[in-house]
């Protein structure tokens, strides 16, 4: 599996982002998506995940602001940040858990991209 990601950039406080990553190759069905970040000084943390059953959830530190979401035609999730903080200032990174014959299952992790929010 290959993760591709895109997105992110400098935005201002209040602004808005959209992250996308794509999922490629075969041999596998893909379970959970979602979104990791980094923050500077930071361990990485759990922000959002989109389930196979269409369910999401977030960290209560961006409820309400970022939406999690996915195509799964073309096995890609998105994460559309508003209301942006500079304490969003990240590296965010997608992470896709798959299943392969034989009902084996793992993670695995886009290259990350930054995010970065000025006040």
């Amino acid at each position: 599996v290959q993760l591709q990601a895109s997105g992110g950039g400098l935005v201002q406080a209040g602004g808005s982002s959209r992250l996308s990553c794509a999922a490629s190759g075969s041999g596998f069905s893909i379970n959970d998506m979602g979104w990791y970040r980094q923050g500077p000084g930071k361990q990485r943390e759990w922000v959002a995940t989109a389930a196979s059953d269409g369910n999401t959830a977030y960290a209560d530190s961006v409820k309400g602001r970022f939406t999690v979401s996915r195509d799964n035609a073309k096995n890609t999730v998105y994460l559309q940040m508003n209301s942006l903080k500079p304490e969003d200032t990240s590296v965010y990174y997608c992470r896709v858990r798959v299943t392969y014959s034989g009902n084996y299952q793992t993670y695995y992790w886009g290259q990350g991209t930054l995010v970065t929010v000025s006040s």
